[in-house]
Parts: structure tokens; C-alpha cells; sequence
């Protein structure tokens, strides 16, 4: 892994590996030192150059791998770039322990605001939905385009699937499951992991399933890694009871930028019924709605989540790419 510097702003400190976090085919990792945050990257070389730059925001639990099964099948449209937030992936705490959907709002303007790498085509699943909403709202300069994968907006009835992961928020509770499943091997916390977020488990090939075991592995032996997973679960918690300019379907609907809505009908954390309410909601907004799809549909149907982008830049104008959408790399999930 490369480390780079960007001018005149201090990195914050590293905490010490535990492990050596996997790179795919053609990705390559760096370390990116910001005030208060240090950040890696997963990005892939451009297929050439002057294409326009693309940033990719995972959900809770998550890292930049995420995105591994999409990128490569959007080489030659856009430029892609992966960030892992404060605290998940291979980035470690910010300074100020912020978790809120704002601080790594935040995180992710002061990247692009550094690296000069705006306007781009932004993606965000789940966490990184809301993250990505809030930067399109406030940010508007930086946004070319929004792809928004079961993004974390605010619901009345949160489904019943959902509940124990929004309890993480609670004071103790994540000490209390950290007791209560210490003798959990990493092989069944994968299998609960994807029972909860794929609407198929059976899509999950070996290999993926033995890389996902291999980073569970990883991510228990970091000290933060609760803390983490329960502050960002309580900054989801605390966004939805936000109102007034601040609440997210009210930065929803400030968006100006061309909006893709992709929406799984076996999501067991962000409700499908949302998705109509979300198309209203963004005004240049179009709606994909994948009925065996789960909470992580760039994982599980990268394919078609790449043709669907590609529409998406063609019918805005931002489409640069003559070629067909490269289908090289291999996913997480059979198709």
C-alpha cells in the first residue's frame, strides 16, 4: 500500500495494522492524510484518460470492498475511486470520534474538496446513501450524479429485520453483544451478515464467502471496530429523528443532481415500500427496483446496476464512453 500526502494538511495518527486488508485484480489501495482523518482508498487505473471521476461510499459494517464486483464493470465510463469511512476498512478513528451521517459527511467533502477530484458520480449504499445525500444537498458543486443503493432514509415503521441493528445505537448495548457473541466464530458472523443483507445467500460464491470470513477476522481484531459499528449506528438513529433543514428527506429533496434509486424487494433493512416515497422525494430522480435483490445490490446484481448507470449517464449527458460497459474482474455473486 502507497501512502500519499495531500499539501499542507497534517495526517492524523495511524493505528497499527492487524492485518493486510485484500486488493483485487486491478485495485490498488492508498492512504490519503486529512485534518483529523486519514482515509484509504481502493481505486482502479483509468481505462483512459479525461474520464470523469467516480466515488463509491459504503454502508454500516462496510468498507470499499463493497464496490469491488461494480467497478470494474464501469471501466471506461468513469475514473473510479472507493473511500473507506472513518473507522471501517482499512481508515482508522477520526480524531473527534465523530460518527455522525454529518462527520463523515464531512469526511467525504473534505477528500473531494483536497484532492480537487469534484464534481463526480456519486455512489452511496445504505449509510453511505444518507452520507451521499447530505453531500449532494449541501455540496452541490461536487456532484455530477447520485446512485443511491438502499439508501439509510428515515422510516416510520422500520422493519422488525432491522431493529437489532438500530439497538447498536443504544448506550451498552454493543459491550452487551460483544459478551454475548465472543464465542462466534468469524465464519458465523459472515453468515449471519449475509443472511441479513443478500436476498439470496446462495449468490455468494466460496471465494467471496472465504474473503468475507477473511476480513471478519480482520475487523474483530481491531480495538475500534464496536465503537465504530455503534457510533455510525447511532448517527443513522439520530439522523432520523432530525427535522427541519437538516432532516434528510428535506436535504432530499434540495438535490439537483440526475438521481438513480435502486431498491431491493427482499431488503431487510431498508424497506422496499420507501422506494416510491424516495422517487418523489428527489426531484431528477429515476427508480430501479430489483424484486430479488437485498440491502447490497451493488454485490448482488453489479450487472445490471452497471447498465442501469450507464442509462443514467446517457440520458444526463455525461456519458463519454463509446465502448461497451467492460465486463472484466470477477464478483461476489453468481448472477
Amino acid at each position: 500500500m502507497s501512502s500519499t500526502e495531500l499539501p499542507s494538511l497534517p495526517a492524523t495518527s495511524v493505528a497499527p495494522k492487524v492485518s493486510s486488508v485484500r486488493v483485487a485484480a486491478g485495485e490498488r489501495l492508498r492512504t490519503v492524510g486529512l485534518h483529523g482523518i486519514t482515509l484509504t482508498v481502493r481505486s482502479r487505473p483509468p481505462a483512459r484518460e479525461g474520464l470523469p471521476p467516480a466515488l463509491y461510499v459504503h454502508g454500516l459494517g462496510g468498507s470499499s470492498q463493497n464496490w469491488s464486483a461494480l467497478m470494474p464493470l464501469l471501466d471506461g465510463l468513469v475514473d473510479s475511486e472507493a473511500v473507506d469511512l472513518p473507522g471501517f476498512g482499512d481508515s482508522p478513528p477520526p480524531d473527534d470520534g465523530d460518527y455522525s451521517v454529518t462527520g463523515h459527511a464531512r469526511a467525504v467533502i473534505r477528500y473531494l474538496d483536497a484532492a480537487e477530484r469534484g464534481p463526480v458520480h456519486l455512489f452511496g449504499n445504505s449509510l453511505g446513501g444518507a452520507v451521499a445525500t447530505r453531500v449532494a444537498a449541501v455540496r452541490p458543486d461536487l456532484v455530477r450524479t447520485l446512485t443511491l443503493v438502499s439508501p439509510a432514509l428515515p422510516e416510520i415503521r422500520v422493519q422488525r429485520s432491522a431493529v437489532p441493528t438500530a439497538l447498536l445505537a443504544l448506550p451498552g448495548v454493543a459491550g452487551l453483544f460483544t459478551r454475548f457473541t465472543k464465542d462466534w466464530s468469524a465464519e458465523q458472523r459472515v453468515r449471519g451478515v449475509t443472511a441479513l443483507c443478500y436476498g439470496d445467500p446462495g449468490m455468494v460464491t466460496p471465494e467471496g464467502f472465504r474473503n468475507a470470513v477473511e476480513e471478519m477476522e480482520r475487523r474483530l481484531a481491531l480495538p475500534y471496530f464496536w465503537d465504530a459499528m455503534a457510533r455510525s449506528a447511532r448517527g443513522i438513529v439520530n439522523a432520523y429523528t432530525l427535522g427541519g433543514q437538516h432532516g434528510l428527506w428535506r436535504q432530499a429533496e434540495r438535490v439537483l443532481a440526475p438521481t438513480l434509486l435502486v431498491y431491493g424487494g427482499r431488503d431487510q433493512l431498508v424497506s422496499y415500500r420507501m422506494a416510491q416515497r424516495a422517487a418523489r422525494a428527489f426531484r431528477d430522480s429515476r427508480l430501479l427496483t430489483l424484486p430479488q435483490a437485498g440491502h447490497v445490490a451493488m454485490m448482488e446484481y453489479p450487472e445490471t446496476l452497471a447498465t442501469a448507470v450507464r442509462e443514467l449517464l446517457a440520458d444526463t449527458g455525461e456519458l463519454v464512453e463509446t465502448g461497451a460497459i467492460g465486463a472484466t474482474g470477477t464478483t461476489g455473486a453468481r448472477s
